[in-house]
């Protein structure tokens, strides 16, 4: 069985919030990969930093979609749903 995203009438245009994790920074921290709202562009660490500054995000604010910053990669996840959304037929 497939999931499919019920977000992706959410996603916005955005820029990200910083040259990293917005709050690893701020702390002196260091973080895996990095992962973009695609509803208000806050940058946040994946899962495997130690911090997920990411899904606390998600968790805070309620933005379902975020999207992989790491070079060559074009996917995202939606933490509602809990599925993989591919956006190359969705956004650049």
């Amino acid at each position: 069985m497939t999931i499919e995203c019920t977000h992706l009438s959410q996603l916005q245009p955005v820029t990200p919030s910083a040259d990293g994790c917005q709050e690893c920074l701020a702390s002196r921290d260091t973080w895996v990969h990095l992962r973009i709202c695609l509803i208000c562009g806050h940058v946040g660490c994946c899962d495997s930093s130690k911090n997920k500054h990411a899904t606390k995000h998600f968790h805070s604010t309620g933005h379902p979609l975020v999207k992989s910053l790491e070079p060559g990669e074009n996917w995202g996840w939606c933490y509602a749903d809990k599925t993989y959304v591919y956006l190359s037929s969705v956004i650049n």
